[in-house]
């Protein structure tokens, strides 16, 4: 019982600080950043006990029965701590971010509110210990998400959160009906290394094959992939670090969790492979990965070429996952990290520039290596790292992936990622070259900012905070506490079962 509200208490430190926010006084900005902060601090050192106490061999559960054969579970294993980790550490940047880059917004009250309860969505579904329980949280993700979509309430975001909605709704409909097909089948049971569909009957493999198919639209809609996309470049229309949050932290994350932890847990990476449904995945991997980079390189606008490049990078978590061994595998789920990082890098780095400059255009961007120097690098390091260069976190990414690919014999996977690599050059280098190689479209700014930080403190220490981190991640990918190590132990846990 004791080692349960260690749970209870990790979604608690956001849910009771938004609860507290959405009664303040809009005036009380000091008291409501401090909740903020203080929930946010409070997870992160959640997170990491409960990952020090997972070394040590101490497990954390909390179940209740809800109906007869449905059960509401909270646990906490290996992958739950590689997501709540990724998430809380990111969710401080954001924050941060967010604090500065809203100081003039309205209804800052009512965005900080569904801002933690976004928080609480995520870690929620980081310890769901089986699929009904993931779905609550899928779906509270889904309608506490909306609101900030809204936030500037123009008639783009209303748009955005209306195409959101449709599309997250739907998705969760496909996705609770799979849910049920499955608990017909073999009914509910908690989450597994190793899967706990391998005792099904032979007979049952066709059946099996239909509701993977189910749930794989269900949670690939929030992961974007193609033809079930649309929602995520017309949600651009939101704040930056609302796009943040959708793109590294929350949304597009939760549904690649959700594909990793039905293939890996549900049926397991064997049965997975028996069945024959990796090949599925690996098409609709190689399909998103080469339409979002097609993409990409023809959007002006800058954030929106950014949301493309997230449609086609989320999918290389799926690529991995879809490769059978433990090379691939590594791969994709070290990129679930990796491309986290570096993408919040970019958007924080794009919302710099657009409240600095109200620069949303890529044509915009010239000579910014002048005037912004701090964000510009940043950015460069992250868009550098997204097409894989070394030392930074994408290369290690995308080497693994590479090694499994060949692992497998796969070679039109190796030409996908390298075709893809290429095609994340064509889209990144031209806005490097506008950054650092043409002359600045604001010279009065220039002399204007001589003796003052290029923007908002609390919008360039995040982004620098970030970008060190995606070059840190790559730097040191083979020390023991190493997103790459946690994950290698992960993996290899799995493929032992």
């Amino acid at each position: 019982m004791e080692n349960s509200l260690y749970l209870v208490a990790l979604l608690l430190s956001s849910f009771l600080p938004a609860l507290i926010i959405f009664f303040l006084d809009e005036k009380r900005v000091v008291l409501r950043n401090s909740l903020n902060l203080l929930g946010v601090g409070t997870k992160i050192a959640l997170v990491a006990f409960l990952f020090i106490s997972l070394i040590e061999g101490t497990h954390f559960r909390l179940s209740f029965e809800i109906a007869q054969g449905v059960e509401f579970l909270l646990k906490v294993d290996e992958l739950s701590l590689l997501f709540a980790g990724l998430s809380s550490v990111l969710w401080l940047f954001t924050t941060l971010y967010a604090i500065g880059y809203l100081k003039k917004s309205k209804n800052q009250g009512r965005f900080f509110g569904f801002f933690s309860l976004c928080v609480t969505a995520t870690i929620g579904l980081c310890v769901s210990g089986n699929l009904f329980t993931f779905f609550l949280f899928y779906e509270f993700l889904t309608l506490v998400t909306f609101p900030l979509l809204l936030h500037n309430q123009d008639e783009a975001s209303k748009q955005a959160a209306i195409s959101y909605l449709k599309y997250t709704l739907f998705g969760g409909a496909v996705f609770l009906l799979g849910i049920v097909l499955l608990h017909s089948l073999v009914g509910s049971h908690e989450f597994v290394s190793g899967g706990y569909l391998q005792a099904t009957q032979e007979g049952d493999s066709l059946y099996l094959q239909i509701i993977f198919v189910i749930l794989l639209i269900g949670v690939g809609v929030k992961a974007a992939i193609v033809p079930l996309h649309g929602w995520l470049p017309k949600a651009m229309a939101a704040p930056a670090p609302v796009s943040a949050l959708l793109h590294a932290v929350a949304v597009v994350k939760a549904g690649a969790f959700g594909i990793v932890r039905i293939v890996y847990e549900v049926y397991g990476i064997e049965f997975a492979s028996m069945l024959g449904i990796l090949y599925i995945l690996m098409f609709v991997a190689i399909m998103t990965i080469l339409y979002g980079s097609l993409k990409a390189l023809f959007q002006e606008d800058l954030k929106k070429r950014l949301a493309y490049s997230t449609i086609s990078q989320v999918s290389y978590i799926l690529l991995g996952i879809s490769l059978f061994g433990p090379l691939g595998t590594i791969g994709g789920l070290v990129h679930l990290v990796h491309q986290g990082v570096m993408k919040i890098t970019l958007f924080f780095c794009a919302g710099a520039f657009s409240s600095t400059y109200k620069i949303t255009k890529i044509d915009q961007m010239d000579g910014l290596g002048k005037t912004m120097p701090l964000a510009s690098l940043s950015f460069t390091l992250a868009a550098l790292g997204m097409i894989g260069i070394p030392p930074l976190a994408g290369f290690v990414s995308k080497w693994y992936l590479g090694l499994g690919a060949l692992e497998n014999g796969l070679w039109l996977v190796v030409g996908v990622i390298g075709l893809s690599a290429l095609l994340n050059s064509a889209y990144f280098l031209p806005i490097l070259y506008r950054i650092w190689f043409r002359a600045p479209l604001y010279e009065k700014q220039i002399s204007a900012k001589k003796f003052s930080l290029e923007a908002d403190p609390l919008l360039i220490f995040p982004l620098l905070a970030t970008a060190l981190l995606s070059l840190l991640l790559g730097v040191f990918a083979m020390s023991d506490l190493s997103a790459l190590e946690w994950v290698k132990q992960l993996v290899y846990l799995e493929y032992s079962q």
